[in-house]
């Protein structure tokens, strides 16, 4: 059965505070797809128990709520990309990191790449107050990071600015419209159109 240990130590290899060149290579891993192949292998039926509710006493620790976030928060965008279901445990993982918040469990972390995922849902949510949150701790991190990788993390701040910047204009995000059945407005299809969506900018640009 895999814990929440086994979550942990597939997404954060040792060596992250090494170098930028290898953080960037696990930034890919993180968000450019590079997981999707092997979390499917490995994770799939964890992640539907994790929809079931059946690992929710993860969530009674800091390390364990943090593996329960990635594999709702995450995994559900690797599993069920393009897709209602890439987004339907949304609202279940940003309860988990608001409470982890008031808890202290945050706090409790050892790096900046875990406190980033800790807080990430917050930055998939389409209410303005939780990206304001997301730009806060995003913020904050910077210092904290070591510095061969800051300019990653100040771009991860960046990202979080940049979605604000979309839920600002459009009240949600736009792309996930068709997978959320929504009816795109007029404008929000000229936005479709131009395909410069936050989620997919790259670090090198």
């Amino acid at each position: 059965m895999i814990e929440a240990e086994d979550i942990l130590a597939f997404w954060f290899p040792p060596g992250l505070d090494e170098d930028q060149d290898a953080h960037s290579r696990q930034f890919q891993f993180w968000f450019g797809g590079g997981a999707n192949e092997r979390i499917a292998q490995r994770f799939a039926r964890t992640h539907e128990t994790a929809m079931q509710g059946a690992l929710d006493t993860w969530a009674e620790t800091p390390r364990g709520r943090l593996a329960l976030i990635i594999v709702l928060d995450q995994f559900s965008r690797s599993l069920h990309s393009g897709t209602v279901l890439a987004y339907a445990q949304d609202s279940k993982a940003i309860g988990l990191a608001v409470e982890g918040l008031e808890r202290g469990f945050y706090d409790k972390l050892a790096t900046v790449w875990e406190k980033t995922f800790f807080m990430l849902p917050l930055g998939h949510s389409e209410r303005l107050a939780d990206l304001d949150r997301c730009i806060a701790l995003a913020d904050a991190l910077i210092p904290e990071a070591p510095a061969q990788v800051r300019a990653l993390y100040q771009f991860s701040a960046s990202q979080a600015r940049g979605h604000r910047a979309v839920l600002a204009r459009f009240g949600r995000q736009p792309h996930r419209n068709a997978a959320l059945a929504r009816t795109s407005t007029a404008e929000e299809l000229d936005y479709l159109a131009a395909g410069t969506f936050v989620h997919q900018r790259s670090f090198a640009s």
